[in-house]
């Protein structure tokens, strides 16, 4: 795949081969013992152009920022449903199944960002997998056992930029990485005050982990642009990860994609997405 800097225009020009964007709502039980109730709960789920459910979709995970919601990429930025269009009409990837969910629920505005972005992880296993895989056609079949879900996990991707970002690390890859083959984190790790050595050790583990149960990360692709806020503690994170974990192999399973002159926007990140989609769910030899 050869990276470019600028969305290509032809992902940007009007199809008549439309994904649908659907609203998608199920209920949370994973606060009620906090919060003495169920929660009901929002999400858009992009389903590609013939969408058939007699066949079988990979399913990318993809999360918001800090401070917005499960809008953002489809309904605050509905260019990004073209740029997927456009990019499995032209064959660049494969029709994929597309949920953004959010990790807030409500009072999360009084929490810390570490807080919001460790725990969503337990709602994550517990209620919207199942929730969602239940509702459209995976390669889990329907069925939603945690067996099954870690059965089915090489095709099944997690990404999100910024907030988000930190969410990917701690939501899917530290404590879900046996349910996510695939990687995408935009912008960041650990945050501006951070601590860079501990987020480095948890990276190590978790490979090493999944390493000792056979469970091999197919790829992990992060991405962010030189000027991003963003960058200088994501970039040390993983430029050390890369020297301490031998599971990561650059060009094979592991890559760092960077704007020249990037920043903290949606321009970056729907460039990212479109870079992401190009190698999520491709095989190792593709």
């Amino acid at each position: 795949m050869e990276f470019v800097y600028e969305m290509p225009a032809a992902m940007l020009r009007e199809t008549d081969r439309h994904g649908e964007v659907r609203r998608f709502t199920y209920d949370s039980r994973t606060y009620e013992a906090e919060d003495d109730h169920i929660l009901h709960k929002g999400a858009w789920v992009y389903l590609p152009y013939g969408y058939d459910a007699s066949k079988k979709y990979d399913i990318l995970y993809l999360l918001h920022g800090g401070g917005v919601n499960e809008d953002w990429w489809f309904k605050m930025f509905p260019e990004t449903a073209v740029i997927v269009d456009n990019m499995i009409a032209d064959g660049i990837c494969q029709p994929c199944i597309i949920v953004t969910p959010t990790y807030y629920r409500g009072e999360d505005a009084d929490k810390n960002a570490e807080y919001i972005t460790e725990h969503f992880c337990h709602e994550l296993r517990r209620d919207l997998i199942p929730a969602v895989e239940s509702a459209f056609s995976t390669y889990a079949g329907g069925d939603v056992s945690e067996e099954n879900l870690i059965k089915t996990r090489h095709h099944r991707a997690f990404a999100g930029l910024s907030l988000g970002s930190m969410t990917t690390y701690r939501a899917a890859f530290y404590n879900n990485y046996d349910l996510f083959s695939w990687y995408g984190p935009f912008s960041g790790c650990c945050g501006p005050n951070g601590d860079r050595d501990a987020e480095v050790k948890r990276i190590r583990e978790t490979l090493a982990a999944a390493e000792s149960k056979g469970m091999p990360l197919d790829y992990m692709f992060c991405c962010n642009g030189d000027k991003d806020i963003a960058f200088a503690e994501h970039q040390y994170i993983m430029e050390r990860a890369l020297q301490e974990c031998p599971q990561l192999v650059k060009g094979e399973n592991y890559d760092f994609f960077i704007i020249p002159g990037g920043v903290h926007d949606m321009k970056a990140w729907q460039l990212h997405l479109y870079h992401v989609l190009q190698i999520f769910f491709q095989p190792a030899d593709a």
